[in-house]
This record gives C-alpha cells, sequence and structure tokens, in this order.
C-alpha cells in the first residue's frame, strides 16, 4: 500500500503528480525546483539561491515524511549548466553528513520555470 506526502511547507505539485509517495518502506519524492512555497514562484536567480532553496523543499518533505537527510539513500541532481557543479556540491554537503547518499549529477537542456537546478529524492523510512 502506498501513503501520499503532502506539505504546505515545500511547493505544490505543479502538474498531476505528488510531492512524495511512501512505498515498501521508501520515501519516493518528485524531482524539486527552487520555487520558494511562501511565493509559488523561484525567487533566487543565482545558482547558490536556488540549490538553498531546492535542498529546504527536500527537508520539508523529508519532516513530512517523520524524516531528515541522513535517511536520503540517493537522489539525482539535474542541472541547467554542469559549469554551475562545484557550487552546488559545496551547498549540497552542507545540508548532508557522511555517509553521503548515492547521487547521479547530469547536465540538462531546460528544466521547469527556468530553474538552474531540480533535486529528485528517494529516503529509507525508519
Amino acid at each position: 500500500m502506498k501513503r501520499i506526502i503532502q506539505t504546505n511547507e515545500a511547493p505544490q505539485a505543479i502538474g498531476p503528480y505528488s510531492q512524495g509517495v511512501i512505498a515498501n518502506g521508501m520515501l519516493y519524492a518528485s524531482g524539486q525546483i527552487a520555487i520558494d512555497p511562501k511565493v509559488g514562484d523561484i525567487v533566487a536567480k543565482d545558482i547558490k539561491g536556488q540549490v538553498n532553496q531546492v535542498m529546504e523543499n527536500i527537508g520539508a518533505l523529508l519532516r513530512a515524511a517523520g524524516l531528515g537527510y541522513e535517511d536520503i539513500v540517493k537522489t539525482t541532481v539535474f542541472l541547467q549548466d554542469i559549469g554551475d557543479f562545484t557550487t552546488f556540491n559545496e551547498i549540497y554537503a552542507s545540508y548532508l553528513s557522511e555517509p553521503y547518499p548515492a547521487r547521479s549529477a547530469v547536465q540538462v537542456g531546460a528544466l521547469p520555470k527556468g530553474a538552474l537546478i531540480e533535486i529528485e529524492m528517494i529516503a529509507q523510512m525508519k
């Protein structure tokens, strides 16, 4: 059986999907872009601000499921410009601790709403 995770502390879905789904002891979170949930749009225009907002959005989804960043087992990172990888990596690492989750990072042609980054996440339930 699956359970839907929804919180007002993260951006609402902008399409036919759930913010997160718990199934078989895992939380599968939809990709998060840098939408500020208080404003309903992307506020930060630079990669630093967008990475921080995305990680805060992920944190909100984790909290809604009763989890923390330490429960993340896998992330997939989509960057509009792979040249932002080093900056992204520094900020991303500040939210996590060892042992770090598995991760993939790729450059993409475009992201929703002109975002510079999107991160999807899988976490293990306690």
